[in-house]
């Protein structure tokens, strides 16, 4: 917990703010101090509500000056933490809301931080191009969220991660002073790449106001497929074959379990079995292409290959966009389908790509000696080698028991992923969950690197005090 923040400062921050920018409401307080998997509750003295990148500018200045933490928030989608305060005055961009600029010249797309992924998504289409960028959270994750954690989601395996889709930034650095980086260069080689250091900096290194984000153009042909097939081996087999076959149009894909499909079957209302039998693993592949009819016929190209080869057991190609959509929501919602089964231990892991199957096998294993009778929920981006590895209390194990086994089991599964070359957070970030977790991983050489970035422009560490190094 951090030291009480003094009345004057928040006196002057209230000034600053002015009517309807900022709240001492619990009711109103309450959502932004709750993560949604429950597991986190926060405090705060005074929830700023800044409207423009100016406000941010005078909120960040008056607590520079005293000394007063500052945690950052976005949409409060967050999965390890970092968004929630523990005592800090809590800076939430929700009223910024404008998206400044669209231009399809430079393809690029001008967005504050409080704008949400769905509303980005929504602007680009209005101007015939996409932001190829999409979370099961879209509709309440945020711009300035999404760039501070750097976000994946179900395209990186085209598109990259966020790093790769933004090509400038405007932030507030820690002393208050605005930095204007909202750049729409391809090519700019002219020292250090600041804007880098905020995208994944998880609100540390400063407050990222707006963004300006690339644009790419609509793919008029497009095949969505759901395969069944009998191991994470044959999907990696599948996947380099899919590459093959489209040279390299392939949108997405994603692997989930059995068991996943089964909690979306029993626990989110309107979801369907994807084929008429029932297969240990199952592939949800997307391709997508510029040229009308090309990603249709390379999708069935691939099937036929793959069931020829005996690598894939059975598969349905998606006819309509409501059937796509009905496809997609079962992948989307293997976390929610989760909520109800209990304690779980969660990991976001990511190995090359070659070793999945691998670790699959040996942290399966591993899990099933250490906690006999859990269930294993495993799903995610086998495209880039990102899995979301959870383990669920077993069906007599009560919700206590399982939750106070988690760190050590946890720490089996990591280091499984670091002897793989592997990392222990692969989209969603350290938070307040890893951050001390990773310096077991990360070498003395590279934790100083780190710490001396984040001294030379917050030596108070007020920015976000409690996650990274």
């Amino acid at each position: 917990m951090t030291v009480p923040v003094p009345a004057d400062v928040l006196a002057r921050l209230k000034a600053v703010l002015g009517e309807g920018g900022w709240s001492q409401d619990p009711q109103r307080l309450a959502p932004k101090l709750l993560e949604w998997r429950d597991r986190w509750t926060g405090e705060t003295p005074l929830l700023a509500l800044p409207k423009t990148t100016a406000d941010v500018a005078a909120i960040v200045g008056i607590c520079a000056e005293s000394g007063t933490p500052i945690t950052t928030q976005g949409g409060n989608t967050g999965l390890v933490g970092g968004q929630i305060p523990m005592g800090e005055v809590l800076l939430s961009t929700e009223r910024m809301r404008s998206i400044r600029q669209t231009d399809t010249f430079d393809d690029v797309l001008v967005a504050e931080a409080g704008v949400t992924l769905s509303a980005v998504h929504q602007a680009a289409a209005a101007v015939s191009r996409r932001f190829p960028l999409g979370l099961a959270s879209e509709g309440s994750a945020s711009v300035g969220g999404v760039v501070s954690t750097n976000a994946g989601g179900t395209q990186v395996l085209r598109y990259g991660m966020t790093r790769n889709l933004v090509l400038g930034l405007e932030a507030v650095l820690p002393n208050g002073e605005v930095w204007n980086g909202l750049k729409r260069l391809r090519k700019d080689n002219t020292g250090y790449d600041l804007k880098q250091l905020f995208i994944g900096a998880e609100g540390t290194l400063g407050v990222v106001t707006a963004a300006a984000l690339k644009l790419y153009p609509v793919m008029v042909s497009r095949a969505v497929a759901m395969i069944g097939l009998n191991s994470p081996d044959a999907a990696l087999k599948l996947l380099v074959q899919a590459k093959d076959e489209t040279g390299g149009a392939v949108e997405a894909f994603e692997l989930m379990g059995r068991l996943g499909i089964d909690f979306a079957l029993k626990n989110i209302a309107g979801t369907r079995d994807p084929l008429a039998k029932v297969h240990p693993w199952y592939v949800l592949a997307e391709f997508s292409s510029g040229e009308p009819g090309s990603a249709e016929a390379s999708m069935e190209r691939f099937l036929a290959s793959g069931l020829e080869q005996g690598l894939i057991c059975d598969a349905v190609v998606a006819q309509t966009d409501a059937q796509s959509r009905a496809l997609w929501a079962i992948r989307e919602n293997q976390s929610p389908a989760q909520k109800p089964e209990g304690a779980t231990w969660k990991h976001d892991v990511s190995v090359p790509v070659s070793q999945v199957a691998a670790f699959l096998a040996q942290a399966d294993a591993a899990m099933r000696a250490v906690a006999p009778g859990c269930r294993i929920a495993a799903f995610g981006h086998m495209g880039d080698g990102n899995i979301h590895y959870d383990v669920l209390r077993g069906d007599h194990v009560a919700d206590a028991e399982h939750a106070a086994c988690r760190d050590a089991g946890s720490r089996i599964v990591h280091d499984i992923v670091a002897a793989m070359g592997g990392s222990i957070s692969a989209e969603h970030g350290l938070g307040s969950m890893k951050t001390e977790e990773a310096r077991r991983y990360k070498s003395a050489v590279e934790i100083e690197a780190l710490t001396a970035i984040r001294r030379a422009l917050d030596p108070q560490r007020i920015m976000n005090p409690r996650v990274l190094f």
